[in-house]
């Protein structure tokens, strides 16, 4: 019986990038479902503005975040 050959370290970094990704998906999609309203009332009140774009730069630092903490090592 052969020994099984054990997949190179850049497969694993592959499947691992796919599977964070998927798993941390729906997180991202629930987090811009919760967004979407606020964004549409918030310029209409008073500091609403700058309400919405706190609100959208923390968005962006967490899809930020959590895009480059999938990276593989290359």
């Amino acid at each position: 019986m052969p020994i099984p050959v054990p997949p190179s370290p850049r497969t694993l970094g592959a499947c691992q990038r796919v599977l964070v990704v998927a798993v941390l998906a729906p997180a991202v999609f629930l987090a811009l479902c919760t967004v979407v309203l606020p964004l549409i009332f918030l310029p209409f009140l008073p500091g609403g503005t700058d309400r919405s774009v706190k609100l959208l730069a923390a968005h962006a630092t967490y899809l930020r975040t959590l895009l480059n903490g999938s990276r593989t090592s290359p």
